[in-house]
């Protein structure tokens, strides 16, 4: 935070003019200047010492109307300042807002309403501070100025901006992403198997009924292995995708993220488990319908940031082939093309920030639907939603 001078123009102008006088009384041989260069010097001190010399100190409390700020999404900041002084002094109130954040954060001190209050809008994602809340006074006179910080800053986590998409056109599963189960038995007696205590997110189909009647709280199957069309997003943000980390916010690598978070609650709204994951299969998110999933990913990708290597995409999925395969990346040369192979995914998109020539008929070729990052994610999201498959099946 800039701090202010002492003094204001009209107060520097003041003492400057005041010196001035000083010196041209001895050069001309003007005793009256000397009266007004004394007079100026005087008003200056009287100003400064109106200004400084009160003690204040205070508290406060800042309350924001959402626990996450979305990009382009407004918000209201309430503060309440108790500030204990010998007098109440009138001036400007500021606080002070990082450059991710915009807002009109001032006002008239003390306000007519008793309360003070703001709007502010996300304009990049991450996590900010708010703060500190600056009292600006200034003299009578408008000499001199004074501005103290009150109170410690408060941090708002900005989330990249959710954008409506258009349904999936392939189901996968009985009704969407309605899991299957596939178990693996292990012969007679195996229903005798030492099971394991039951954890959220576990299959009410792998209840071992016997088990949870003896003990008394919910226990699962060991043996049952559950194969699920969960929906699995991966965003690539390994550097050499994308440009070097700088002041300025990479609009594609932004673009990427919002894609990501908009197209992770989009398919858990429509019926599917989703994990989140980057290209070096480190998890960011799961969502499972549950608001706090959708918080945690959200504040996890709000502070993500180009780095590392990718890994196989076979090894970043696990062996497992899910339904809906959403794969976000960067420059994507065809070298990376031809190894970014989609491993029986139901639905593989692809969605890339640049594409080299050639880049989409390889991966066209592999089985991916290729779309380009643009300015408008809902429609690159509907130029890779893939064909409708199965529709007079399940009309019938």
């Amino acid at each position: 935070m800039r701090r202010r001078r002492a003094l204001t123009a009209r107060g520097a102008g003041a003492l400057i003019a005041g010196l001035g006088c000083l010196l041209a009384a001895n050069l001309v041989g003007a005793p009256i200047l000397i009266y007004v260069g004394i007079l100026l010097l005087a008003l200056t001190v009287f100003s400064l010492l109106a200004v400084h010399m009160p003690r204040r100190n205070g508290a406060v409390a800042r309350q924001i109307s959402t626990d996450l700020l979305t990009v382009a999404e407004t918000s209201r900041v309430t503060l309440r300042f108790d500030l204990r002084a010998i007098r109440i002094p009138h001036g400007l109130w500021r606080d002070v807002l990082p450059d991710a954040v915009s807002g009109d954060s001032a006002g008239e001190y003390p306000p007519e309403s008793g309360q003070l209050s703001y709007l502010i809008t996300g304009v990049r994602r991450g996590v900010w501070a708010i703060g500190p809340l600056v009292l600006r006074t200034v003299d009578p006179f408008g000499i001199a100025q004074r501005e103290q910080a009150f109170g410690e800053t408060r941090t708002v986590t900005v989330v990249p901006e959710i954008i409506t998409l258009a349904p999936l056109a392939v189901k996968v599963g009985a009704a969407g992403g309605t899991a299957h189960t596939s178990s693996s038995r292990l012969g007679q007696g195996s229903d005798n198997l030492s099971p394991r205590r039951y954890i959220a997110g576990d299959s009410m189909r792998r209840i071992h009924w016997r088990a949870t009647a003896h003990r008394g709280q919910l226990m699962v199957r060991q043996e049952e292995e559950e194969s699920s069309p969960d929906a699995l997003v991966v965003l690539d943000r390994s550097s050499a995708r994308w440009a070097a980390p700088g002041e300025d916010a990479d609009p594609a690598f932004e673009a990427a993220v919002s894609l990501c978070a908009s197209a992770a609650v989009h398919l858990v709204q429509e019926g599917y488990g989703v994990d989140v994951v980057d290209s070096a299969g480190i998890l960011l998110g799961t969502l499972r319908g549950h608001e706090e999933d959708r918080e945690g990913l959200l504040v996890a990708l709000a502070m993500v940031t180009p780095r590392g290597e990718p890994r196989d995409l076979a090894t970043v999925m696990g062996g497992t082939p899910p339904g809906p395969l959403v794969y976000i990346t960067g420059r994507l040369d065809e070298e990376t093309a031809e190894r970014l192979r989609p491993a029986g995914a139901a639905a593989p998109m692809l969605f890339a920030a640049e594409l080299d020539e050639g880049v989409e008929q390889t991966a066209v070729h592999h089985g991916w639907r290729v779309a380009a990052l643009g300015p408008d994610l809902a429609e690159a999201w509907e130029d890779a939603l893939p064909e409708r498959m199965g529709v007079g099946d399940v009309s019938r």
